[in-house]
């Protein structure tokens, strides 16, 4: 079974993880482990699985993220995961939103251990690659209004309840636990306040860690700079990051340098990251793809730059116009080193007075 780097990972993230964004993120950093957002086993099975599972090599290593809870569709899902290249299978069972409750997966399968260890042993069964399930601390149902100490507290029940879920998948066969320190709220919360309002509790994971010593832990969930995932990794075998790194792409280049060892990496430039870009999306646009689906995940690039907000309109906005190509990223590199050198050039003449 192949080894994988799992310190660092980026989290399967809807509408945002797709192959154009893992393609993208894939050029901050070599190691870090990249996930897909998730995809039903109903439509691995049922629809068009060539299509769905598509990937570029270059994404490597990369994880597919499923969601279901029927063992055998889950088994033929992993299966065509395993057969397109994938390298690791992951059971979601942690996403809140309505629409994946209403399909028997995600964050309502914590209360389903027994269900979840099955399919996790139907996949462990069909593949050779490692198979891993992201969940969360706990979940509650209701209103916010009504059970706002429920989503705040958690006591020694709680942590019986998630410690029977992560015996019952491990001893299924489960690889890697990956932890949401938060509860999940179903039917009360919006996916975006699921990630905000529910309080982080690292220190249950780190519990957690301590009583299943043989299973490797990620922590996921309100990490914001290097330095706290480098504090975090002291104690658990790697973190995932989400939004920041969506945002904020260049904190995996700070972590991939920080984590390399004897092995020197050099953070690639901004404009050499657009132009194998513009060089990827030559490919795609030439197999029907929208240039617009692929410059939508790049405009954190210049976050915090001068020239940033010219860089971000300039893509968002050109990207759909008619018959745009690839030249319009090697546009925005020029604009936003023009912005930089005038920004430069400003604070010399302005130094140079008085």
């Amino acid at each position: 079974m192949k080894d994988l780097d799992r310190r660092i990972a980026v989290a399967p993230m809807m509408d945002w993880t797709d192959r154009h964004c893992r393609y993208f993120l894939r050029g901050f950093a070599p190691a870090v482990l990249l996930y897909t957002e998730m995809i039903t086993s109903a439509a691995i099975v049922r629809g068009d699985a060539r299509r769905l599972l598509a990937f570029d090599p270059e994404e490597h290593p990369v994880a597919l993220q499923l969601g279901g809870s029927e063992p055998r569709e889950l088994a033929a899902a992993a299966r065509a995961g395993e057969e397109a290249g994938y390298d690791e299978i992951n059971l979601n069972c942690g996403c809140p939103s309505d629409r994946v409750a209403s399909g028997s997966f995600g964050a309502c399968l914590m209360r389903e251990p027994a269900r979840v260890a099955e399919g996790v042993a139907a996949m462990r069964a069909a593949v050779a690659i490692p198979v891993t399930v992201k969940m969360r601390i706990g979940v509650v149902s209701g209103t916010q209004e009504r059970v706002s100490g429920a989503l705040s507290r958690f006591d020694e029940s709680d942590f019986e309840a998630l410690h029977d879920f992560v015996r019952q998948v491990r001893d299924a066969g489960c690889h890697v636990a990956i932890v949401h320190a938060r509860k999940a709220m179903l039917g009360g919360l919006s996916p975006k306040d699921n990630r905000e309002v529910p309080p982080l509790r690292h220190d249950v994971v780190r519990r957690l860690q301590q009583h299943f010593s043989d299973l490797p832990m990620i922590v996921n969930g309100g990490f914001r700079t290097a330095a706290s995932v480098l504090e975090a990794l002291t104690w658990c075998d790697g973190v995932m990051l989400g939004r920041e790194a969506y945002h904020r792409p260049f904190v995996l280049s700070e972590l991939q340098r920080a984590l390399g060892g004897a092995e020197r990496f050099d953070p690639p430039g901004r404009e050499a990251l657009l132009e194998r870009m513009a060089r990827y999306a030559q490919r795609q646009l030439a197999q029907g793809d929208r240039l617009s689906a692929i410059t939508r995940h790049m405009l954190g690039l210049y976050a915090g730059e001068p020239g940033a907000r010219d860089y971000r309109r300039l893509l968002s906005e050109g990207a759909r116009a008619a018959g745009v190509g690839p030249e319009l990223l090697r546009t925005a590199a020029a604009a936003a080193r023009a912005a930089r050198e005038g920004r430069a050039g400003a604070s010399l003449s302005d130094g140079s007075s008085g």
